[in-house]
């Protein structure tokens, strides 16, 4: 139980509102239970409704994600401020980058303590295209103002982002491990392999920094070496972000052989259920969602050996660890589990053990809602 009064307002503030149901709603139910009064302030779209259901008081915005008018975002910095005046948090829990940089500004002088998630540090710390390199440099310059301030906690979910958080001169003691939201271990359990052809399956946004582009080229390889392995591609493009795969390009993936693009898809048990392996070729992440819910369902993983992916995916344990925007070394890995049923029945048992001790919502719930009330208590 929380060692916090009862009614302390905790406000999540996050661009849309579906990442927040996605990524961040059991630590919010965690401190829901804890005797937190829970609001969300993030564009509305389809979730608002689901957001109230559970009794969070929701805030609309107008986000436009993406968006590069400068008067947008200084229209949105005056909105949050506003609300931040109005409801006055005891605590805003700024979810990854841009509502950072946006929540942080808007705070500027109210007193109010801030905990900023670094959810993987997104594009302009991972891709390398001259206009993401001066981003990052104004970025990273803007964060090393706005997290050294008094009231400010940085979240990270991995040690390469804590590494990188401290090099902006965050203190060591105002930097805070938690290893992502957790996964619902109760909900998503091991399933039974699916019989017919070995299947890969990616779940996530269609960017090319998760290295989609390269995983359609391995599966080519593999067809053209006479092992072909079918591939799901659960997810859609994010028009927002600039890393984001061209509809025409995504159109001709459909009509590779062996290639099937799913969508968007509710419950994610259905891909895990078709299935034999899970592959996440990214560039860098914070800790990789749809590997926590494949190891939960019991499935053997091929990732790239990058910060946020080796957190879940373990090589030799559970995975098999790749370099990134490396199609022929991911084919190779593919491969070796599609030759191996015992391997790929090893690995399943890691991945479920690991997501039991370190990865389980319950887990990572209270784990945050101690960090809630440590904040709070300073």
């Amino acid at each position: 139980m929380s060692s916090v009064p009862e009614n302390r307002r905790l406000l999540y503030l996050v661009s849309e509102d579906w990442y927040f149901r996605s990524h961040r709603l059991p630590m919010a139910l965690a401190a829901q239970r804890a005797g937190y009064e829970v609001h969300v302030a993030t564009r509305v779209q389809a979730d608002g409704a689901a957001i109230e259901a559970l009794g969070f008081k929701l805030h609309p915005l107008l986000w436009r994600r993406g968006s590069t008018n400068p008067f947008d975002r200084l229209r949105l910095i005056g909105d949050v401020r506003r609300l931040y005046r109005e409801l006055k948090p005891d605590l805003v829990h700024h979810v990854a980058l841009e509502p950072t940089v946006i929540g942080s500004v808007a705070s500027l002088g109210l007193g109010i303590r801030t905990l900023n998630a670094m959810a993987g540090l997104g594009f302009v710390f991972t891709s390398r295209t001259p206009k993401a390199l001066v981003a990052g440099f104004i970025v990273r310059g803007l964060l090393r103002f706005l997290l050294t301030r008094k009231n400010a906690a940085v979240l990270v979910q991995n040690e390469d982002d804590r590494a990188a958080i401290s090099a902006l001169g965050v203190g060591a003691d105002r930097v805070f491990l938690i290893a992502g939201s957790g996964v619902d271990a109760d909900r998503l359990t091991p399933l039974k392999e699916p019989a017919g052809a070995i299947t890969a399956a990616f779940v996530g946004r269609l960017l090319d920094d998760k290295g989609v582009r390269s995983l359609v080229a391995a599966q080519e390889m593999l067809t053209r070496r006479g092992r072909p392995v079918r591939l799901l591609l659960a997810g859609e493009p994010d028009p927002a972000n600039p890393a984001s795969i061209p509809p025409d390009e995504i159109a001709s993936w459909k009509q590779r052989e062996g290639v099937e693009v799913l969508g968007h898809v509710a419950d994610i048990r259905t891909v895990w259920a078709r299935a034999h392996i899970a592959v996440l070729p990214s560039r860098r992440e914070g800790l990789p969602k749809s590997l926590l819910e494949a190891a939960a369902c019991g499935r053997a993983i091929v990732a790239t050996d990058v910060p946020g992916c080796r957190v879940i995916a373990r090589d030799g344990v559970n995975a098999l660890l790749v370099p990134p925007d490396d199609p022929a070394a991911l084919a190779d890995a593919i491969d070796v589990l599609a030759r191996d049923a015992v391997l790929r029945q090893s690995f399943a048992l890691g991945s479920r053990e690991l997501v039991e001790e370190e990865f389980s919502s319950a887990l990572i719930g209270r784990e945050t809602v101690a960090l809630y009330d440590k904040l709070l208590a300073e």
